[in-house]
């Protein structure tokens, strides 16, 4: 809670360091974009996007998830730490130290400052060692092929990498409903790999709950 005290020796409170307006900048005559710190950042078009899919898929066939989720796990890592640099510098102190319920606010709006969409965790399940996350409007679920399987493996790999680094645990993740099959939103699983290792077997023929309900049985 901030003093009076506070605010007489610090004239900046800290507000979201992701929010949009402050954290996008961009100069439209040279085409650039930048984060407030002035860092380039990079926006992917839908052609883009697409393209990454069917040249996998044509490439790799079914092995394109594996790349997917391999190279969200690399950018994951990344990602979590100029996460925790940015974080840890605007609100000077360090991320552990920091109040969980402000870490998981910037975390959402880390998601959606950076264009995939909005994410939300569910701790329902989190007392028998799993972590649920959801959602929605990812434009990688988006622009995915008619897959007959979820298609954000992108997403599952840097979700498996960011919490990972977090928890100081190898942690595995797994998509259970998609956008892009028509469900109300995507969700995953995160949980200890060998936890987890009957799960992609699972997932074309239960629904979220019902693993859940097997895998805390």
């Amino acid at each position: 809670m901030t003093s009076v005290a506070d605010l007489l020796t610090n004239d900046r409170l800290p507000g979201n360091y992701f929010a949009v307006d402050a954290y996008v900048r961009g100069d439209l005559e040279m085409g650039l974009l930048e984060n407030r710190q002035g860092d380039r950042l990079i926006a992917l078009s839908e052609t883009f996007i697409q393209a990454i899919y069917s040249g996998l898929d044509k490439e790799t066939g079914q092995a394109a998830r594996l790349v997917l989720f391999n190279c969200g796990r690399w950018w994951g890592k990344s990602f979590y730490t100029r996460f925790c640099e940015q974080l840890s510098e605007y609100y000077e102190m360090a991320i552990a130290e920091m109040p969980m319920l402000e870490f998981l606010q910037a975390l959402q709006q880390c998601w959606i400052t950076h264009g995939w969409g909005k994410v939300d965790l569910d701790q329902t399940y989190q007392h028998r060692g799993f972590l649920v996350i959801n959602s929605w409007n990812s434009p990688f679920a988006k622009h995915a092929p008619q897959w007959d399987y979820p298609a954000c493996y992108l997403e599952a790999g840097v979700l498996a990498s960011f919490f990972s680094q977090l928890t100081g645990r190898d942690l595995h993740c797994v998509q259970t409903t998609c956008e892009s099959l028509g469900a109300d939103c995507n969700r995953f699983i995160l949980g200890l790999p060998q936890r987890l290792e009957r799960v992609e077997t699972m997932v074309p023929n239960s629904d979220h709950d019902a693993i859940l309900r097997q895998l805390c049985h």
